[in-house]
């Protein structure tokens, strides 16, 4: 018959309810998020609900609502002109205080001076290459690694909705091992492709090609020579790293980008680590020399 094993039944069962709360919070973080609704959204009971989501993804469900609605809030304070208490109410706190006290917390600065200063002050302006060493650049041969994804469309801000989908399944198909990376690629250039038409895909290194079926796909990045800068600090905070690698040391590094997407590689995990320390690495594929 064509039926398929019960484990891998009940695995898809569980992928697809992870998935449906996912992409649940990611569309109503403003909202009052009732615990007890989303085990609805789950079709589970609360306390399995919540024992369940935390065993999967090595966070509560409510560390993962703040910590959603506080990288929403970065972002939006980063890259749009909306006013503080607007932000604090787009991402579920109406009270002001209560917001201000929370962000304080999480980046180490008051929201208004997030947005004039970033919690990286250096990237602001540039200064001439010859002063720029602030940023180590490193170019390393990097093997092929064979990934497995899922694939995102619009504002690359967004991929960590597609991240949180991916924790969900490798975790229900046991693909995490204890050299996993995670890895995400960004395919076009948000300078000359509308927001909504960006292409990335958020990814997991994998030993085999096995339990890749859909929604996961294969992919692969390295094999070559790449400019390696690495990054410390709030993922909406990267716009300024990237400006000045394009802008100031791939002109005067004597390199040639190759024709091959971008990928930054996630050295730690924002589940357990605070934005500031948080480090990535933004590779850039180069020609062979």
């Amino acid at each position: 018959s064509d039926a398929k094993p019960i484990h891998t039944q009940h695995r898809t069962s569980v992928e697809r309810r992870f998935r449906k709360v996912i992409d649940f919070l990611h569309l109503h973080l403003a909202e009052d998020l009732d615990l007890n609704r989303l085990a609805d959204i789950a079709c589970m009971s609360p306390y399995h609900w919540h024992r369940t989501y935390q065993s999967f993804f090595g966070e509560s469900i409510v560390a993962t609502v703040k910590r959603l609605r506080m990288q929403r809030a970065a972002q939006m304070l980063a890259h749009s002109t909306s006013s503080v208490a607007a932000i604090a109410r787009a991402c579920g706190y109406p009270n002001l205080q209560s917001f201000t006290r929370l962000f304080r917390e999480v980046y180490g600065l008051p929201p208004a001076r997030y947005r004039l200063q970033g919690s990286q002050p250096q990237f602001q302006c540039p200064s001439p290459p010859q002063e720029s060493t602030m940023f180590q650049v490193s170019i390393q041969t990097l093997p092929t690694t064979t990934l497995a994804g899922i694939a995102h469309q619009g504002a690359y801000l967004g991929i960590s909705r597609a991240f949180d989908q991916l924790v969900g399944i490798a975790a229900a198909r046991n693909l995490f091992a204890a050299d996993t990376r995670m890895v995400g690629i960004y395919r076009d250039d948000p300078s000359i492709v509308d927001e909504e038409n960006l292409r990335s895909s958020a990814c997991i290194s994998v030993a085999t090609d096995g339990l890749l079926e859909a929604p996961l796909q294969r992919d692969t990045v390295g094999g070559g020579r790449h400019a390696i800068l690495r990054f410390k600090g709030p993922y909406s905070d990267m716009q300024s790293a990237y400006q000045w690698l394009f802008g100031v040391w791939l002109p005067n590094s004597g390199e040639e980008a190759a024709d091959a997407p971008v990928f930054e590689e996630y050295l730690n995990n924002p589940r357990d680590t605070s934005p500031t320390e948080l480090l990535t690495d933004i590779c850039l594929p180069l020609k062979s020399a």
